[in-house]
C-alpha cells in the first residue's frame, strides 16, 4: 500500500494526532493523506455530551467514512471509543501512550486539597466527578465542554475554580506550563485508554491492517486491550454516564491494574488492584472482583 488516507477530527489536538501518525507512516514507507472530519461531538458544544449520546458522536462520522471508504483509517484519542464497537469494524493498532494522568489547571497553582467548602470544579467527566466527590466531598462538580483552550479560559475567567482535564493533551500540545498539578494514578484513576490513540479500520481492510501492524506500539496496544477487556467484561451495562475508570501500567512484561467505581457523588466507592502478566486473567480477576464488591448496582443506578 503506497498511500492512506486518515480520517480525523479538526481539533488542535486531534490534528496533532493525525501529524503524528503520519509522521510514522512515512517512515515506514506509506505516504498519508489528512481528511479533516466534522463529528457530531464538535458540533454540539451547547449541552452536556453525555445528554446527546456520549463520546461514541465523536467516531460516529468517522466510522461512516470508513465504510464509504472515504477514508481508510480513523484516528481517535482511545478514551473516546466505547468499549464495544460495531461488528464492521476493527482496532487494528494503537500510538504509543503519552502520559495517562489526569491534571488540575488552577491559575495560582491552590490544589484541590486547598479548595474552600462549596468550591467548583468543572469537568466533562462522570467518571472524574465520581473520583473527586469521593475524595474531596465538600467541593461542587459542574460540566465544563470545549477544546483544552476553551477549558483553560473557563477557569480564568472565574467561572470555574479549577478544571480537570487529561495530561495527554498538554503534553503533546506543549502546554505544560499550564498545568498547576498532576493527579497520581491511585487518587484519580484514568479512563481506560486514557493517552493512547487508536487506530480504527473496516474489518477485511488487510491492506490497511497490514501497514498499521507496522507501527503499532505493543506495550501500549497490551494496556489497551486489558482496560477495555475490563469494561467489555460488563457489557451494554456501560454508558457514558458509567462513572467507572481502569487503568493498566504496563513495564517489562508486568501488567499492574487499577479500577475504580462509585455512585456520582463519589459514594460507596469500590477499587480493586491486581498485578500479572497475563491480560486475559487481569481481565477476569478485576472484572469479578468489581462484581462481587457491588458494581452492578452502581451501574444499574447510574446508567440511562
Amino acid at each position: 500500500m503506497k498511500s492512506i488516507r486518515i480520517g480525523t477530527r479538526g481539533s488542535q489536538l486531534a490534528l496533532w494526532q493525525a501529524n503524528e501518525l503520519s509522521r510514522l507512516l512515512r517512515e515506514a514507507g506509506v505516504e498519508p493523506e489528512i481528511v479533516v472530519i466534522k463529528t457530531t461531538g464538535d458540533r454540539r458544544q451547547d449541552v452536556p455530551l453525555a445528554s446527546i449520546g456520549g463520546k461514541g458522536l465523536f467516531i460516529k462520522e468517522l466510522e461512516e467514512a470508513l465504510l464509504s471508504r472515504h477514508v481508510d483509517l480513523a484516528v481517535h484519542s482511545l478514551k473516546d471509543v466505547p468499549s464495544i464497537i460495531p461488528e464492521e469494524f476493527v482496532l487494528a493498532g494503537f500510538l504509543e501512550r503519552a502520559d495517562a494522568r489526569d491534571v488540575w489547571i488552577r491559575h495560582d497553582g491552590v490544589s484541590l486539597d486547598a479548595l474552600p467548602e462549596g468550591a467548583l470544579v468543572g469537568t466533562s467527566s462522570p467518571r472524574r466527578q465520581a473520583q473527586i466527590l469521593s475524595r474531596w466531598p465538600h467541593l461542587r462538580v459542574d460540566g465544563v465542554r470545549g477544546n483544552v483552550e476553551t477549558r483553560i479560559s473557563r477557569q480564568r475567567d472565574g467561572s470555574f475554580d479549577a478544571v480537570v482535564l487529561a495530561s495527554a493533551g498538554f503534553t503533546r500540545l506543549g502546554w505544560l506550563d499550564q498545568v498547576a498539578g498532576f493527579f497520581a494514578v491511585d487518587e484519580m484513576v484514568p479512563a481506560a485508554g486514557q493517552g493512547i490513540i487508536g487506530l480504527e479500520t473496516v474489518k477485511g481492510r488487510d491492506d490497511v491492517i497490514e501497514v498499521v501492524r507496522r507501527i503499532n506500539h505493543r506495550p501500549s496496544e497490551t494496556a489497551a486491550i486489558t482496560e477495555r477487556g475490563i469494561l467489555q467484561e460488563f457489557e451494554t451495562r456501560l454508558d457514558c454516564y458509567s462513572p467507572i475508570a481502569v487503568h493498566a501500567g504496563v513495564s517489562d512484561g508486568r501488567i499492574d491494574v487499577r479500577a475504580f467505581i462509585s455512585e456520582l457523588d463519589g459514594s460507596g466507592a469500590i477499587r480493586v488492584s491486581s498485578s500479572g502478566s497475563n491480560p486475559q486473567e487481569l481481565i477476569s480477576d478485576v472484572a469479578s472482583r468489581l462484581r462481587e464488591a457491588g458494581a452492578l448496582d452502581i451501574l444499574a443506578r447510574t446508567t440511562s
